[in-house]
């Protein structure tokens, strides 16, 4: 009888969902903490998992457990070497948070563009007239580079061509009649790309190739009075060349759903530049998006046991062959 261990809070649905399946139990007793932990811990078969870190001091405690499912599509606190050698399968909610995210990236260019977070500020503050030269900008007829072409940048690339944008597209693993297919022009040459685009926007994941690939350079290759936007991960950007060429005038702004270290706990200097608007990781957690996620890992903890898991949302199928 598998024992699904589920230490953070997840959507109902997803909870109902195991409970109704039978032959299964479920433990939704909270976080990870105190002197029950450890008991707990030891009667997993699976885990369905959000932020918590996962790695060898969790495995070493839990020595029933063969799946784990990442409650949304990110797994940097997944140590994935360590549940491969154990025969872990780590899964993914894959295509579940893809539209909120990708709404939300299109958030942050409109908020960007047409300076919401500023206008409201001044109206609160009483202000209430129209500038004759105004710094704000249309997403219509602006340039945007998407920088992966994923589940979420493919939705964000049509909802700028609905804005009449014109979408570049730099993705080396995408096969170029891919990228044209939907309406996309093609970036080879990734700083030629950046030199051309009004906007900038991440949807790649964080790995050895792209952490800290927006750096000084990248920032550099950028056009004057760009716009960056990051819906990805915090850990892709260098945050102290990001306030710098802020703070140089070399970007126009930045919209940000991710830090490089979160949660926050005390102030970053981001948070300073009034040209950056900031959200605490929260792209993917609409309320249906979240409840999407919560289904869906269900359904991948049942379909693991069942022994007929969806190989596009395994992150290490390797670990079946070791079990």
């Amino acid at each position: 009888m598998p024992h699904i261990l589920i230490p953070d809070e997840i959507h109902a649905d997803g909870i109902a969902l195991l409970r109704a399946t039978p032959g299964f139990t479920v433990d939704t007793d909270g976080p990870l903490a105190g002197a029950g932990a450890a008991a707990r811990l030891a009667r997993a078969d699976a885990m369905i998992v959000r932020g918590m870190p996962v790695g060898q001091a969790l495995l070493d405690q839990a020595p029933l457990l063969r799946f784990v499912c990442r409650h949304g599509v990110g797994y940097d606190s997944v140590d994935v070497p360590a549940l491969t050698a154990r025969g872990v399968l780590l899964g993914v909610t894959p295509e579940a948070n893809a539209a909120s995210v990708a709404e939300h990236a299109l958030m942050l260019m409109l908020a960007l563009a047409r300076r919401v977070v500023e206008f409201n500020a001044g109206v609160r503050r009483g202000e209430w007239r129209v500038r004759g030269a105004s710094p704000t900008f249309e997403l219509g007829g602006a340039t945007v580079l998407l920088i992966g072409f994923g589940r979420i940048g493919t939705r964000v690339s049509r909802l700028c061509q609905a804005f009449g944008m014109r979408v570049l597209v730099h993705d080396p693993f995408v096969p170029a009649n891919t990228i044209r297919g939907l309406g996309c022009e093609v970036v080879r040459d990734r700083d030629a790309g950046l030199a051309a685009a009004d906007i900038v926007s991440l949807h790649v994941p964080s790995n050895a190739r792209n952490r800290g690939m927006v750096d000084a350079g990248f920032l550099a290759a950028m056009k004057p009075g760009a716009v960056l936007v990051n819906t990805a991960r915090g850990t892709l950007v260098d945050e102290a060349a990001l306030e710098a060429a802020l703070r140089a005038g070399h970007l126009a702004a930045a919209g940000l759903d991710v830090l490089h270290t979160e949660p926050m706990t005390a102030p970053v200097p981001l948070l300073a530049l009034p040209n950056v608007v900031l959200t605490p990781h929260v792209a993917a957690s609409t309320a249906q998006g979240l409840q999407r996620m919560a289904v869906n890992a269900a359904e991948n903890a049942i379909a693991f046991f069942d022994g007929r898991m969806d190989p596009d949302a395994m992150i290490n199928p390797e670990a079946l062959e070791r079990a």
